[in-house]
């Protein structure tokens, strides 16, 4: 590059000077004048950089953000199977891991959304802002079909955007000084949120639970449903039915023990009812078929795992008018303030959605598709059976529990994802209750049901030739 140096800015070795390449202009008697300015070629070599400090505000971090434990639970699953990916790009991945949907929304479903959708392109059918608490019609018709004969009427519902978006409003509700209780394994997002909220102490490792949550242990042993007589008492009692991730469903006579027991405890029971199309015996599908719950009780609700609304988001949540708070002031009239705050109310299109759902033909295209994934359920439970292991959940769920006796459940994530190509979720990321165990979820494509069936029989079929522990009567795995 040429240009001109000054001796000021520049510093020119002698031995470059006196190469060919740097014509030395000099005076008649070859010596050079001092106060002359040479051309030279200049080679430009960049400085390290100056240290950059990043620039930092005054305001603190939320403390209770940082109690959180790594990643949320799914996004976790989902990196480590990019990392996957990575290493092996030509891997066929079949993903049995997040409860998402595959199949298609029925279309008397679609059409009621499309009609709506279109509508709003014309002057008669344009609609603004509606009410946050949802469209009359649809909390009627929720009313009318969920709740039928229960005493819960329309004016009792909210139609949000989903169940876990509810579960957060409701955390807010009820603000950070309550104590909260949660069954051990659960779905995450009841503590998770509990800890944003700033309800915990920290997180204790030698436990795996946070300080000043109550676990209620749902194990096999005891049939999935906790002790109450060794329970403390807490404010809130968050208890989800079929359950997520153990597919287990509360019993007429266990739910009603779970009513008295909040009663004589003065707490509130949030009841997450997400699966309950799924129940296929005699099972209570809402808390508030338990004489007694409107008084301690209320209950979220969602379209997504039974009409494939996942990325639609439509759900609900029941308060009763009978729920008050220890002052009583109503908790619906909370709820409600809370909502009309922080949210504008569900999509137009969303909600005429859910009026297709709650068709005639809406319901039994629902039905049909809840089917379906029963039907892969029996498919993943058969496949386990037949290699062996003891299975659980799946009768009432599209959940399948599987435990992997002396097994670290990360580690059985981790060998399935390796060696078949398939991903499942870890049952230790839903509480420490669910060491030891996988939850493999039944939405799928058939073709993907079974060829994952496959692939696990090949990896696993050692299994049948293991012997059987003494202690659990399980086969050994290594």
């Amino acid at each position: 590059m040429g240009t001109t140096a000054s001796p000021a800015t520049t510093t020119t070795p002698s031995s470059f000077l006196s190469s060919p390449s740097f014509p030395l202009r000099a005076s008649k008697s070859s010596h050079l004048r001092s106060t002359r300015r040479l051309p030279v070629n200049v080679r430009c070599v960049s400085s390290p950089p100056a240290a950059e400090t990043a620039y930092t505000t005054k305001v603190s971090r939320n403390a209770n953000i940082s109690k959180l434990q790594a990643g949320y639970l799914f996004p976790e699953i989902a990196r480590r199977r990019a990392a996957h990916l990575l290493k092996h790009p030509d891997a066929k991945i079949i993903s049995l891991g997040i409860g998402d949907t595959t199949e298609p929304i029925p279309e008397v479903i679609t059409n009621a959304m499309a009609e709506r959708a279109h509508a709003l392109s014309t002057v008669d059918g344009y609609s603004g802002y509606g009410a946050e608490q949802g469209e009359k019609k649809l909390r009627a018709a929720i009313a009318a079909t969920y709740y039928a004969d229960l005493g819960i009427e329309e004016t009792d519902i909210f139609v949000s955007d989903g169940a876990k978006c509810d579960i957060s409003r409701l955390q807010v509700l009820f603000g950070s000084n309550v104590t909260v209780a949660v069954q051990d394994p659960s779905y995450p997002a009841y503590v998770d949120s509990s800890v944003i909220m700033g309800q915990t102490d920290l997180y204790q490792q030698d436990v795996q639970k946070y300080g000043n949550i109550e676990y209620m242990r749902c194990s096999p042993e005891n049939g999935f449903f906790p002790d109450l007589s060794r329970v403390a008492r807490t404010d809130i009692i968050f208890f989800c039915s079929p359950n997520n991730p153990t597919g287990a469903a509360a019993s007429r006579e266990q739910l009603t023990q779970l009513v008295k027991f909040a009663k004589d405890n003065g707490s509130i029971i949030v009841y997450d009812s997400a699966y309950a199309m799924y129940i296929s015996d005699d099972s209570p599908k809402s808390i508030f078929e338990i004489p007694g719950a409107k008084e301690v009780a209320l209950e979220t609700a969602s379209f997504s795992k039974y009409a494939g609304f996942t990325g639609v988001r439509l759900g609900w949540t029941v308060v009763p008018k009978e729920l008050l708070f220890s002052d009583g002031h109503p908790v619906a009239k909370d709820f409600n303030r809370i909502v009309c705050t922080s949210f504008n109310g569900a999509s137009t299109i969303s909600q005429a959605g859910g009026l297709g759902c709650l068709s005639p033909g809406g319901l039994k295209a629902m039905q049909e598709v809840v089917g379906f994934y029963k039907e892969n359920t029996k498919i993943i439970v058969d496949t386990f059976t037949e290699l062996g292991f003891n299975v659980y959940g799946a009768k009432n769920a599209p959940y399948v529990w599987v435990h992997f006796p002396g097994r670290n459940s990360w580690d059985v994530f981790a060998e399935i994802l390796e060696k078949a190509n398939v991903v499942t979720t870890p049952g230790s990321g839903f509480g420490p209750g669910g060491e030891g165990f996988v939850r493999v979820s039944a939405f799928g494509h058939r073709e993907n049901i079974i060829e994952a069936a496959r692939r696990l029989k090949q990896l696993y079929k050692r299994a049948l030739i293991q012997p059987m522990s003494s202690l659990t009567g399980e086969p050994i795995i290594k």
